[in-house]
């Protein structure tokens, strides 16, 4: 299945991409890389996340090599999320992997959601601001405008990580 620019991939298909670790790890590592990977690298570092060894063991390479090329990369070809060149065993994200990383993208690595993480930031933000208003001990004693800067600082160098860590997917998504 050829993607076209103005194609989309349907919910379901997202869904059954990432239902697999080894297609959401592959979808990851390429993010995080510049360009073209390798086969043999892409199974290297899955496997090494997999038997949590470094490197991994030869079989748990080869097993994840072989999966990796019989399946899991022709299928995310097909479905235009990267392009996997079978002869010289390379692979790079296409722009229909843009679809699928909205569907990774909302949980941190730490297991909430991004949208969780700033909606608890403002909360006890908005806690703070008026425990300051009514004088609360300790709080009450630092201004309203600090509190509301320290907040803002938070919010700040959360968003500059968010997009540190995303910097590859958003970087060619505006190329694009």
């Amino acid at each position: 299945m050829s993607l076209s620019r103005s194609s989309r991939l349907a919910e379901t298909d997202i869904h059954d991409i990432l239902r697999n670790d080894r297609r959401r790890r592959v979808i990851e590592h390429l993010q995080a890389s510049v360009g073209t990977v390798t086969l043999r690298e892409l199974a290297e570092t899955i496997a090494a996340h997999e038997s949590g060894d470094s490197p991994p063991p030869k079989s748990v390479r080869d097993s994840v090599y072989n999966s990796l090329h019989q399946t899991h990369l022709p299928k995310l070809d097909d479905e235009g999320v990267v392009e996997y060149d079978e002869h010289r065993k390379t692979i790079e994200l296409r722009p229909g992997a843009r679809d699928v990383n909205v569907y990774m993208e909302v949980v941190t690595k730490y297991g909430i959601t991004w949208a969780d993480y700033y909606r608890t930031v403002a909360t006890l933000t908005l806690v703070i601001v008026v425990a300051t208003e009514l004088g609360t001990p300790v709080i009450g004693d630092v201004p309203t405008l600090l509190w509301a800067s320290i907040s803002l600082v938070v919010v700040a160098a959360s968003t500059a990580y968010q997009l540190w860590t995303r910097r590859w997917t958003y970087l060619r998504a505006l190329l694009d």
